[in-house]
């Protein structure tokens, strides 16, 4: 029996992306639900992330790079108190000090010193490659590659809520900063060591968390492919000429 390879359709979907899940099932699952042909994505999500994952299908996909390089918002979570390898609640404790429990003025001081361009050394576990191999996979190998700093830029930074051991942000940042970074540099600063415990995406670009579904909401939808931002719809700047 031969495979069905789907309908050509074409727009986005604004999709909140649930705990546990890789940004490429999630992807897949919609397109499922929508009987697309062709998909992708504008930016992956770790798998403990949450939030805003934009999908494209059939025309749309061709915004993906203009979508890569868009400016994106975070809800983060850091755990004071412990720092892993990883950066992350996924990696190994390597470093602690629960003797230290930051007062608010030395938070505020911590996390003004990242608001604007800054530079950082990109971590172990990502996806970047050295010789053509991602650098998670030497991590995994207990390899430490040289990494060079990357400048990005942190355009606001908002304390949510504090509550020791867990500091809540909401991040504004530009395309290429590494959240798990921030958190690690924000606990060093503080003396006390810190690593993400919660990441959730609210917004890439002109897009935002408050109008996305999630894959449980396609069971209650009649005509799936309503919830699809159609080209037309899209601002100008974000629609390449072919496409139109």
């Amino acid at each position: 029996m031969a495979r069905r390879k789907g309908q050509d359709i074409d727009g986005i979907l604004l999709l909140d992306k649930s705990e546990g899940m890789s940004s490429n099932f999630a992807l897949q699952q919609a397109r499922r639900h929508l009987d697309a042909k062709k998909g992708g994505h504008t930016g992956t999500l770790d798998p403990f992330a949450t939030g805003l994952l934009i999908c494209c299908f059939g025309k749309a996909t061709k915004i993906c790079a203009t979508m890569l390089d868009a400016d994106k918002s975070y809800l983060a979570t850091l755990k004071l108190g412990v720092e892993t390898d990883s950066g992350d609640l996924t990696g190994i404790a390597t470093k602690e000090n629960i003797d230290i429990v930051p007062e608010i003025d030395s938070i505020m001081s911590a996390i003004n010193k990242y608001t604007g361009q800054i530079e950082q050394i990109p971590p172990m576990h990502s996806a970047l490659k050295k010789d053509g191999k991602p650098l998670y996979k030497y991590a995994r190998e207990g390899i430490e590659i040289e990494r060079s700093p990357r400048k990005v830029t942190i355009f606001n930074i908002q304390l949510i809520k504090y509550e020791y051991p867990n500091l809540i942000l909401h991040i504004n940042c530009s395309k290429g900063t590494y959240i798990r970074t921030l958190a690690q540099d924000i606990g060093r600063d503080l003396g006390c060591f810190a690593h993400l415990e919660a990441l959730r995406r609210t917004s890439v670009g002109p897009f935002d968390i408050k109008n996305s579904i999630t894959l449980g909401d396609f069971k209650d939808l009649k005509q799936p492919v309503d919830v699809l931002i159609s080209l037309s719809e899209l601002p100008v700047e974000l629609v390449p000429i072919k496409t139109i």
